[in-house]
This record gives structure tokens, sequence and C-alpha cells, in this order.
């Protein structure tokens, strides 16, 4: 599996709810950064993924770009909040057939009451 497959088999996994298989596609010692968390290892960042997801109406991917183990989605993710829909840019780097980071880039503003009722 290339890395853009990789990447997509895991959007897949996490579109469906099927968090064990989204698991299987992460390293152990996953990085993850975004603007409102960060973590070192996946189960924390599946469990605010898992909080997400009951808020997301849909994803509408406007683009995927990849170069070597690098691949980039650029996204709008439409929920049902106030929030409204938020473009999303996320950057993995793929070691092997795992993700072994993500990096996630938007604006947090109009999410923080959403996720400050954790």
């Amino acid at each position: 599996m290339r890395p853009k497959e990789v990447v997509m088999e895991y959007q897949k996994a996490l579109g469906s709810g099927n968090w064990t298989a989204a698991r299987g596609f992460l390293k152990d010692d996953l990085k993850f950064k975004g603007p409102i968390a960060q973590y070192d290892r996946p189960e924390p960042y599946l469990e605010d993924l898992k909080r997400l997801h009951s808020i997301v109406k849909g994803v509408e991917m406007k683009r995927v770009f990849s170069d070597g183990d690098d691949v980039c989605l650029l996204y709008d993710m439409v929920t049902n909040t106030p929030a409204g829909t938020a473009f999303i840019c996320e950057w993995y780097h793929v070691e092997g057939r795992k993700i072994g980071s993500i990096r996630v880039v938007f604006d947090a503003t109009p999410f923080a009451p959403v996720f400050a009722k954790r």
C-alpha cells in the first residue's frame, strides 16, 4: 500500500466509525499535533475523534496531495453545531504501512465551546 492509500483507507475507517480499523493504521508512538491538543500515542487522539464524530455531518474533500511518505488532505468538515463548516488541512507522514505523525491546521476558535464541555 502506498502512503496515499494508507491515509485514504484510514479516512474511510474514520468516516464509518470503525475505530478498530482506524487504530490499525496508526503507529503505537503516533505524534499528533493540532490547534486544540497534541499527543504522543494514538489512544487519546482516537478518543477525541470519537467525540468529534458525533458533531460531524460530513466531510467534503477538496484536494489530496502526496509526496513520497507525506500526504496532505484539504477538506471542509461540516458540523451540526453553531461552529458550522471548518476548512481543515491534515498533513500525514506514513512509515511503512502505518501513520507515524499527523499535523492538523484549522481555525479552532469556533470549536472552543464544543471542546470546553469535555
